[in-house]
């Protein structure tokens, strides 16, 4: 009975930790709000990044940081886009 509680409680914190590292189609849209061009290069360095391998390019790591505990987005502390 033991290890089943143990069992569960550990797949419950992988998969909320796990799930709180992607980027959503939420969070695309909350930064489409601020740069109507944006995609997944925006924050990725590949076009098409992978759920395993998803590097992250400056914006990206930016807009890691700027997550907090909540797993909500303070987009005061992402640069606005810069205009072309």
């Amino acid at each position: 009975m033991k290890k089943t509680t143990t069992a569960i409680a550990a797949t419950l914190a992988a998969l909320a930790l796990g799930s709180s590292a992607l980027a959503t189609m939420e969070l695309q849209k909350e930064y489409k709000a601020k740069d109507t061009k944006a995609n997944c290069a925006s924050c990725h360095t590949e076009k098409m990044p992978k759920k395993d391998k998803a590097d992250l390019n400056d914006l990206g790591k930016k807009v890691k940081d700027a997550k907090g505990a909540d797993g909500k987005i303070d987009w005061t502390k992402v640069p606005a886009p810069a205009a072309k």
